[in-house]
């Protein structure tokens, strides 16, 4: 990737030097993690979409993140590039959310939105939601980024139903133009709709069979909307959505019922979307080791949906399965977890967890001072505009999932504790890089931490005949686990104040450091812990 525009101290990121590895092997007797790592992808997940790292955008801030056509935002901008260089492609963008549900288009507003706040609903974003014709602007900004946009089911009334079809038409001419379109979103969560703490949508009998036919109403008004502004936008082959976008596997709405009542019907349906969230910011017990920095714990998240992929698939296997939108705690998230650097940790194993499982592709929320966001697009009364730790675990699965040089990549994972985890990652049909991710807390700012050098867990990884005998190392590192700043990968930052979101290298930060490989073809790698250490192996 294209680096630094400029060198810096490391003292401008506190705290987020490596201590210095060593570079010649080191066996030990009782490695916390020893594994075996096969040469071929058997055994690993499905082939990943090319934009594996992709993101999802609350429709009610999309302006923010995008800006507009007399003011784009390039901080957003540079960040999208950062992960393009890395994965080969940049991040797709959903947007959408539960604003994309109380959106009504308004073709005379003079501005991209107007959002009235019902803090009894939420505080974090507009309960009653118009956007206007300068909305679509923001489509417009992002060179080389495909879209995937909401569309508004809950509002089912006369005056919402002429919005979606106005609003369908505006949409289809920004996204038909320079291969902007991905796909379209009908409802977001509509297994909530009886239950919402939002506000209840649909009334306590509503049904699958209830959803599937207004999906299929709905869908049919927008194809003759679009048909009529944008003839080419109305194909066979173009005319694509997401669905259906449901919260999770065992709410109101049965994701397997909705399928089998014929939800793809038409067969307009290009991804199987599914949403998930690993828990809820307010929930009781909730903690950095105990729910985030838990191994354990993200793969019981992941499981219920590996049911539903296989079912699914089983039925539909010319459909990848992928997450639309997913993030660390429901509810925007909570400070001190959703935006420290252990969330950063647990976005990394989470991504990998997923790919190794049969995820094709995970799109991360976003929101306007949203707690787990990746970054802040632009400043506001109570933050200013910045980086967060969250995207610097994008941008390690971004490395880890690679450019795919020698062909389609996958996912294996090789071992997992609760608190220590290994994967593998194959470009085509050879083995390209390793991550071995520490997930132990380490509070970088304590008395502890002052008087004893950080712990680390190590990982003894066996290499398959015909390796090179010494391998490249990029870290992901912070002081700690607790850490919300001064965080870097492969010895980088892409922090606001340095660049605008460009990569800078860190003075004296660990870069460019080289592991050799035993002559039994084992390398032995010490992770600090709450710290992740990927390795270019060249096989």
């Amino acid at each position: 990737m294209p680096l630094a525009r400029s060198i810096v101290s490391a003292a401008l990121l506190g705290s987020s030097v490596a201590r210095a590895l060593p570079h010649e092997p080191r066996h030990t007797e009782s490695p916390d993690v020893q594994v075996s790592c096969p040469s071929t992808p058997d055994g690993a997940g499905p082939e990943l979409l090319d934009a594996f790292v992709s993101y999802s955008v609350e429709l009610a801030f999309w302006p923010d993140f995008g800006g507009n056509l007399s003011h784009p935002n390039t901080f957003s901008n540079n960040l999208l590039d950062n992960l393009g260089e890395l994965q080969g492609t940049k991040p797709h963008i959903r947007v959408g959310g539960n604003t994309q549900d109380y959106a009504i288009y308004d073709p005379d507003l003079p501005t991209a939105t107007k959002g009235i706040v019902v803090p009894s609903r939420s505080p974090d974003y507009p309960y009653y939601l118009t956007i206007g014709p300068s909305f679509f602007e923001s489509y417009q900004t992002f060179p080389s980024v495909k879209y995937a946009h909401g569309f508004n089911l809950a509002k089912n009334g006369s005056a919402a139903r002429r919005s979606l079809v106005e609003s369908a038409k505006v949409a289809c001419k920004v996204l038909g133009e320079d291969d902007r379109f991905l796909l379209w979103e009908l409802g977001n969560e509509p297994d909530l709709y009886k239950t919402s703490a939002q506000g209840i949508k649909r009334p306590a009998d509503w049904d699958e069979e209830d959803y599937v036919r207004e999906w299929k109403d709905g869908t049919a008004a927008i194809r003759d909307a679009i048909a009529e502004a944008c003839p080419e936008m109305a194909s066979d082959a173009r005319y694509k959505y997401m669905a259906p976008s449901f919260a999770g596997t065992s709410n109101s709405l049965d994701p397997n019922e909705v399928w089998a009542d014929g939800l793809d019907g038409r067969r307009d349906i290009a991804w199987i979307s599914q949403h998930n969230y690993i828990d809820g910011a307010t929930q009781p017990g909730v903690t950095l080791q105990g729910t985030l920095m838990n191994h354990t714990r993200t793969a019981s998240s992941v499981t219920p949906l590996v049911s539903l992929a296989r079912n699914l698939s089983a039925a539909h296997p010319a459909l990848p399965f992928v997450l639309g939108e997913t993030n660390s705690l429901y509810n925007q998230g909570a400070p001190g977890l959703s935006d420290s650097f252990g969330a950063a940790l647990w976005g990394l194993d989470f991504r990998l967890h997923s790919a190794a499982r049969g995820v094709a592709a995970v799109h991360m929320h976003q929101g306007t001072g949203y707690r787990y966001a990746a970054w802040q697009p632009v400043a506001t009364a109570t933050g200013r505009r910045r980086t967060r730790a969250p995207y610097y675990g994008d941008a390690a699965a971004a490395a880890m999932v690679g450019a795919r040089a020698r062909g389609p990549a996958r996912v294996r994972e090789l071992a997992a504790a609760e608190r220590a985890v290994a994967y593998a990652a194959y470009e085509g049909a050879g083995l390209a890089r390793l991550m071995a991710i520490s997930l132990d807390a380490y509070n970088g700012t304590g008395a502890a931490a002052e008087a004893a050098a950080r712990p680390a867990a190590t990982f003894a990884l066996g290499l398959p005949e015909g390796c090179a005998r010494e391998a490249r190392v990029a870290r992901l590192m912070a002081g700690g686990s607790d850490a919300v700043a001064g965080v870097t990968w492969d010895g980088v930052s892409f922090d606001w104040e340095l660049d605008e979101g460009r990569p800078v290298v860190v003075g004296n930060a660990t870069r460019d450091e080289r592991v050799a490989v035993g002559e039994d073809g084992v390398m032995v790698l010490e992770v600090p812990h709450s710290s992740a250490a990927m390795v270019r192996v060249d096989c």
